[in-house]
């Protein structure tokens, strides 16, 4: 009897506890839902058109991560840079084109009172190991500081203008083909790297200046013309001569015009950089700017946060790109065992919005 009036009161207590900490755990599991529901609530989900060369960083989980800490959901689309100026933007939050051109144009369009210029890359020319000891002989390339290659434009704009063939090349045994010289490109009627080439091919063709105006435009655009028409298929985005590049070789692709950042990206992604593979700098060269161009508030911010978040700026440079940061592109470049310039001297800017249309126009109305 005595251990039965023990027990009894022992068990009660024991139910009330059980009972305490059942509602206690049904309480804080309630709350913990109810707050990732607040979580999700709270994460924006946005939608925009992109250049194919960003594919990659979006679908970092690093950056994915970064901007679910901003309260952001991210879905884009490739589409070639000045392909976006064309698309309806409905149902979009932004464009992220790459070059000014596009981000102006696209700007216009959609009257956003603001960009946001990201990062940039360089304009380069890749290129292959064993053709540089005979662009060198031609005095097209020459190695600058131990590290990197320095590409002549006009001295290869010249020869491109002659017709000259791999094979005439002086001493040329290890590439005697009798493809004319070249620099693939993608479409200039939809890409933004093909702009920036025309762009720059406009500026050594004309003097080393700018072009200005449609008379010296018209005098150009014969031969800026056949830059494009001679190279047969070309790609709508960026991403397209550079994987002909990468997986075809020197074959298919001897000199491909990319932004930096794609080769950069690539050799950072390798176990070793394929050291087949070299990036040549034009001189002069021009930035391609990455600029966001928001079609509402909700892309606004999103511009804003990509813009100047610390964590986002040091990812770009994971992927070859530069920001106002040279110390995290220097660590990105250390770390992967891969050597570029830290600064270029010659860099150029782009003729006006409307002088580059109407040469890109001209010459659309050639491929008809």
């Amino acid at each position: 009897m005595e251990i039965k009036r023990i027990i009894g009161p022992a068990m009660a207590v024991v139910l009330i506890i059980g009972i305490g900490a059942a509602a206690f755990i049904s309480h804080n599991r309630k709350a913990v839902d109810d707050a990732n529901k607040a979580a999700a609530a709270s994460i924006v989900e946005l939608k925009g058109m992109i250049g194919s060369e960003k594919e990659s960083f979006f679908a970092d989980p690093e950056v994915i991560e970064a901007l679910a800490a901003k309260g952001f959901r991210v879905k884009v689309e490739k589409v070639g840079s000045r392909e976006i100026v064309s698309r309806d933007p409905t149902g979009y939050d932004f464009g992220f084109p790459s070059g000014s051109p596009a981000a102006m144009a696209l700007q216009n369009k959609v009257k956003a009172r603001q960009v946001y210029t990201t990062f940039f890359t360089p304009m380069a020319v890749a290129s292959w190991k064993l053709l540089v000891p005979v662009l060198e002989q031609e005095g097209i390339v020459k190695m600058t500081d131990g590290a990197y290659y320095i590409l002549d434009m006009k001295k290869l704009l010249d020869k491109i203008e002659q017709g000259v063939r791999w094979r005439e090349l002086k001493g040329n045994t290890v590439y005697p083909t009798g493809k004319s010289i070249l620099i693939s490109s993608t479409d200039v009627r939809k890409s933004n790297s093909a702009a920036m080439y025309l762009a720059l091919a406009s500026y050594v063709l004309n003097d080393n200046n700018v072009v200005d105006d449609n008379e010296h435009a018209n005098k150009l655009l014969p031969f800026l013309t056949s830059l494009f028409l001679r190279q047969g298929l070309q790609e709508s985005s960026s991403s397209g001569p550079f994987e002909d590049y990468a997986t075809m070789g020197v074959g298919k692709a001897p000199l491909v015009m990319i932004y930096e950042s794609q080769f950069l990206e690539y050799q950072s992604k390798r176990a070793q950089p394929n050291a087949d593979m070299v990036l040549l700098y034009p001189q002069p060269t021009l930035y391609s700017k990455h600029v966001l161009v928001p079609f509402n508030e909700n892309g606004r911010r999103l511009g804003e946060v990509l813009a100047s978040d610390l964590k986002l700026q040091k990812l770009a440079t994971q992927y070859g790109y530069r920001t106002s940061s040279l110390e995290n592109f220097a660590e990105f470049l250390k770390s992967k065992n891969l050597q570029a310039p830290a600064t270029l001297v010659e860099v150029i800017d782009p003729p006006s919005y409307e002088i580059l249309e109407r040469m890109i126009q001209s010459i659309e109305n050639k491929f008809q």
